[in-house]
């Protein structure tokens, strides 16, 4: 069955790009409401912005989207993989600014509010997205890949394949697999956080980006050193980091995926451009209703905030 959180829950910070602090508000919504954002800062005009691939405005260090209004919502791959990674499938965020706060610079904060609030059932079932056969973008430098769930999954779900390359040795060549079901995001990836080398950070501020980025919101390397206090969560972090985000965009498909993704140096705009192509592509999958043995695959079904990572 669909889901929402029990009662609203609220998140204050500032925007890793803007420096502009935001309060964030992620209420309860009916079923077949889907993900929706409101903009409180606004009076007049349409402020409602759908969790949707197709009003994506495409960036390399964010994901954001905007309605037909220009209102827009940058920032928003951690709290959209936190809701896909609680099992939540219906909710209204209400923003008072442009861009989500980055808080600790995962989805952990997000992840362990909405599990103390509780996740509450709807008379709905769950339509999921069944990749029937593989659709993939590429680029000059990496690629993305959307396949059918790899046999042997058993009931369906998502599994996922990472893999980065970055010259500083504090990073390397990371690669990681898994299978997402039942609270795999919670243990595994919700507490690892956003990451870029000291050049990239100079070089964003200098264009007016990353204002509110700080060594305790980001692992920021400099070659072979780990320059935020703490060093890493997980020797692997990044890659991890990378999979957080790919779930929370690929979450702007509108339903759950059954199927296989694959990254090779992906980032935001190849997601989405990966799935404007699955939606392109005739064939390409089947909108099914998902039975109680399926929906226990997916992710977030049965997590509790007893598997949040401790180092979180």
């Amino acid at each position: 069955m669909q889901t929402t959180i029990r009662s609203a829950i609220t998140f204050q910070g500032t925007g890793l790009h803007s420096g502009r602090p935001a309060r964030l508000t992620i209420r309860p919504a009916s079923a077949e409401h889907g993900v929706w954002f409101k903009r409180t800062d606004i009076i007049f005009g349409d402020t409602l912005v759908p969790a949707r691939w197709d009003v994506v405005e495409q960036s390399p260090l964010c994901t954001r989207i905007v309605n037909r209004a220009g209102v827009s919502v940058s920032t928003i791959e951690h709290v959209m993989a936190a809701l896909v990674g609680c099992g939540i499938h219906n909710a209204l965020i209400e923003i008072d600014g442009p861009e989500v706060p980055i808080l600790d610079g995962s989805s952990a904060p997000f992840v362990r509010g909405i599990l103390a609030r509780g996740v509450r059932v709807l008379g709905a079932p769950v339509r999921v997205i069944e990749m029937l056969t593989t659709v993939e973008v590429r680029t000059a430098s990496g690629w993305a890949r959307l396949s059918p769930a790899p046999e042997g999954l058993g009931l369906g779900g998502l599994t996922m394949d990472f893999h980065i390359d970055f010259a500083d040795a504090a990073i390397g060549s990371q690669r990681k697999v898994l299978n997402l079901a039942n609270g795999t995001f919670v243990r595994e990836l919700c507490d690892s956080r956003t990451f870029c080398r000291q050049a990239d950070v100079d070089m964003m501020r200098s264009q007016g980006l990353a204002l509110g980025g700080t060594l305790e919101n980001a692992v920021v390397v400099d070659g072979d050193k780990v320059l935020s206090p703490g060093g890493l969560r997980h020797t692997d972090e990044a890659v991890r980091h990378k999979m957080l985000d790919a779930l929370g965009d690929l979450a702007l498909a509108g339903a759950p995926i059954i199927g296989h993704y694959t990254g090779h140096k992906a980032g935001h705009a190849m997601t989405n451009n990966l799935l404007r192509a699955v939606f392109a592509t005739p064939g390409a999958f089947r909108m099914i209703e998902s039975t109680a043995n399926t929906a226990a695959r997916l992710p977030g079904a049965g997590v509790d905030q007893h598997e949040i990572p401790a180092v979180a």
